[in-house]
């Protein structure tokens, strides 16, 4: 965006509560699947099981919280998280956080596990959310779905009064209830490629018209050109023939010109060319004599400009 440092941007989109609320809870539901986990980059092959829940996680120090991370299979997003640190490029490193990190685990307490977010606000790349106050901008970070999320127990027990079930409303949430899928199958690949479904279908619709299949041009295409005059190929055939009789011809006449009777011909009709250029010569000069003749016995006047040639 051009310019963004200006406060009448309008930063923010309003979106249906209702609507953020279902967001929530299928950002809640892909965390439980380990594809989805897995395809954000979280290193989850040391994980027990998805959804992660451990009974309690009030540790005392930030050590034993550590301590409590590994013992569930976390060290390995947690090493992935400090092998990615790097700079923040350009001039943000100055205005902001100069260092950039991975997201690691989020971890969810509840209320009974309120020390959770003092031991781990140390923890480089782990998060800490209250149950109550659960976020997109933390559960599926960039618009990916898919976040490894460590659950405490009592916060699992709360899931179901703030978000509701499919038979009961949230009690913390008004109005508010799960919505329940309408199909029960989402392979939709299978349902339309059943045979309850494909015997119902009409046949393909096959288009035989000629205009769907493009414009051809008959100058080049035999088939169209056919259609439009059924002569053609038999004019075609008739002009084949003719060049190739052509071709035979002008073969045989080069052959002929090339023979001893050939060049008799020619040397016959050359010395009649040249017989009768020097005749026409002849009479030039036979015709300019009598001229001068006429002229040196004075019949003709040259002097004169109003006489008649």
């Amino acid at each position: 965006m051009f310019a963004p440092l200006k406060i009448w941007r309008k930063w923010h989109r309003k979106i249906n509560l209702n609507q953020k609320r279902n967001a929530v809870a299928s950002a809640l539901a892909a965390s439980a699947c380990g594809p989805l986990v897995q395809a954000r980059g979280h290193r989850i092959e040391d994980v027990p099981e998805l959804p992660l829940v451990v009974d309690n996680l009030n540790k005392d120090s930030t050590k034993d919280l550590l301590t409590s991370l590994a013992n569930v299979g976390a060290t390995a997003d947690m090493n992935r998280v400090r092998r990615n640190k790097r700079s923040r490029p350009g001039i943000g490193k100055s205005r902001i956080g100069r260092f950039v990190l991975r997201r690691g685990p989020l971890v969810v307490y509840g209320d009974a596990s309120a020390q959770v977010k003092q031991g781990a606000r140390n923890l480089p790349g782990v998060d800490t959310c209250n149950v109550s106050r659960l976020n997109l901008l933390q559960l599926a970070p960039g618009g990916h779905l898919g976040r490894f999320v460590i659950f405490t127990r009592d916060a699992v027990e709360q899931l179901d009064s703030i978000f509701g079930t499919y038979r009961e409303a949230s009690s913390t949430k008004a109005s508010f209830q799960l919505q329940r899928p309408s199909i029960a199958c989402a392979d939709l690949a299978r349902i339309i490629n059943s045979d309850q479904v494909q015997s119902k279908l009409r046949e393909v619709r096959v288009n035989t018209q000629r205009t769907s299949k493009g414009k051809k041009n008959p100058l080049k295409n035999r088939t169209l050109m056919q259609i439009l005059n059924p002569n053609s190929k038999a004019a075609r055939a008739a002009e084949e023939k003719a060049v190739a009789a052509r071709r035979t011809a002008r073969a045989a006449a080069l052959k002929h010109k090339r023979s001893k009777a050939g060049r008799k011909e020619k040397a016959t009709r050359s010395a009649r060319f040249h017989g009768l250029e020097d005749g026409l010569e002849s009479a030039f000069q036979d015709a300019q004599q009598v001229v001068l003749d006429e002229l040196k016995a004075g019949l003709y006047n040259v002097e004169g400009s109003d006489n008649e040639e």
